[in-house]
């Protein structure tokens, strides 16, 4: 087997990945460097590579942010990308880890690092890609979504999922233990998520942990209408539909 055969199996490698095949650390950085010229490998970042093809890159961006620090994973608005939530693609890749990284480009895509807050409910797919699951996920962008995503992408995220664990959103919930978290999540997947397996008793749970704070549900908007149940403070503009009515059970 040649080394570009090698290491054309692996979407992403480095330089210990390539002395496995020589047993001779000089010679596999020569062997890279003359891949590189080839331009049969490309450079990723220091000490992180993927071969090429005649289309470009073999790793895709939720394996390269897997294979960026031994603890890296896809998580956020970039975890719901590869759950297919969005009808477009962003070019910021959102990488959580337990080790930081400086922020870099590769292929048009910028890599951002975001401090790991939780070891939980992060799975390894078969394809060498680690990321948050879908309840994770989903929690993780309600939870940052001034900071990260935005209250339309949040609307758009929540509208097209999937069938939730509602067992799993209670684990990550008390993971963080945040009261206005419990407010965010209680209110949004009540008015917001489209399907109806939640349970009654998880949105009475949700309730019993928000507290006495009345808070605005995104910074975005300073104005809006008083939510008693959830004591939010709700931007009008988030309870349009497509067609531009009022759901009636928010009127």
């Amino acid at each position: 087997m040649n080394l570009y055969l090698y290491l054309s199996s692996k979407p992403t490698f480095n330089m210990n990945d390539v002395n496995r095949f020589y047993d001779n650390i000089d010679s596999a950085r020569s062997a890279v460097k003359r891949l590189l010229k080839q331009k049969l490998v490309l450079k990723i970042r220091n000490n992180l590579y993927t071969c090429a093809n005649g289309m470009g890159p073999l790793a895709n961006r939720f394996q390269i942010a897997s294979a960026i620090t031994d603890t890296s994973y896809v998580s956020y608005h970039t975890a719901m990308e590869y759950y297919g939530t969005y009808n477009q693609v962003y070019y910021e890749v959102y990488v959580s880890s337990d080790t930081k990284f400086n922020n870099f480009e590769f292929d048009g895509y910028r890599y951002i690092y975001v401090p790991s807050k939780s070891k939980i409910g992060i799975i390894n797919q078969s394809n060498n890609i680690k990321i948050t699951d879908l309840e994770r996920s989903i929690v993780d962008c309600i939870k940052n979504m001034d900071k990260i995503s935005g209250i339309e992408e949040i609307i758009s995220i929540i509208e097209d999922s999937p069938l939730l664990n509602e067992e799993k959103i209670r684990i990550y919930l008390k993971e963080y233990n945040n009261q206005f978290l419990y407010q965010k999540v209680g209110f949004l997947l009540e008015n917001i998520y489209s399907a109806s397996n939640l349970s009654e008793d998880f949105f009475e749970s949700c309730l019993s942990h928000i507290g006495k704070s009345c808070r605005y549900l995104t910074s975005d908007y300073k104005k809006g209408t008083f939510n008693k149940k959830w004591n939010l403070i709700i931007p009008d503009p988030i309870y349009y539909s497509k067609n531009g009515e009022l759901p009636n059970e928010i009127i």
